[in-house]
């Protein structure tokens, strides 16, 4: 059975990349009428930034060469670590779970917001793989990083996760779409823009569902 996995991160409730994963969700769903699906808004309930007891974990599973997900309640000692350990299973049970991630994040500040590194932090262990499993990411940001885009270097949101993903998770088939010029809408400095953001949002919304239909 097909299973997926859909965490947001907006600060916003009613956000651009919340929508755009919406419709990856949704279309899945309908795709996939019998599979499981999980939602956890990092936003709404966020999860804990790491502990040292984490990290004490994370030594243990690397000295010890436990890269079994299975295998890495072995790393377990301490009271503390039994506190970071309550904290971790349950989401990496869901992130194992599931064959499809769907992240639907904004841009903050050139990056990712600090709800999903949270996240980020607490499922990675060294060498611990994910492959086969595929990754989607609906984005939206304030402006256009696109290709050729005069703010393309500055775009250290997508780089960012495909190089953790590929790097931490041995995963390479990760997708994103995008919506961008989103500050159009309230920037009057950009407001000769807005044509650019409508047909960019279409275009993620119309991309998102159609991707959803082949996962």
């Amino acid at each position: 059975m097909s299973s997926l996995l859909h965490l947001t991160a907006s600060a916003r409730r009613d956000s651009f990349s919340r929508r755009v994963g919406e419709a990856f969700a949704d279309a899945w769903r309908e795709s996939h009428p019998d599979g499981a699906y999980v939602l956890r808004d990092l936003a709404a309930d966020p999860v804990p930034h790491i502990t040292e007891a984490w990290t004490e974990l994370c030594d243990y599973a690397l000295a010890h060469q436990i890269s079994d997900p299975a295998r890495l309640h072995e790393a377990v000692r301490t009271p503390a670590q039994r506190e970071a350990w309550a904290i971790i299973e349950p989401l990496l049970d869901e992130l194992l779970a599931a064959d499809v991630i769907l992240i639907a994040t904004p841009m903050y500040n050139y990056s990712v917001p600090s709800s999903l590194k949270a996240w980020l932090d607490q499922v990675t262990f060294p060498r611990v793989s994910l492959a086969p499993r595929r990754f989607v990411v609906a984005s939206a940001r304030g402006g256009a990083y696109g290709p050729g885009a005069p703010k393309e270097r500055f775009d250290h949101q997508e780089s960012y996760l495909r190089d953790f993903f590929q790097g931490h998770f041995a995963v390479d088939d990760t997708t994103f779409v995008h919506a961008e010029l989103v500050n159009s809408l309230i920037d009057p400095a950009l407001a000769d823009l807005r044509p650019k953001h409508d047909e960019s949002l279409a275009a993620a919304l119309d991309a998102a569902r159609t991707l959803a239909k082949d996962y």
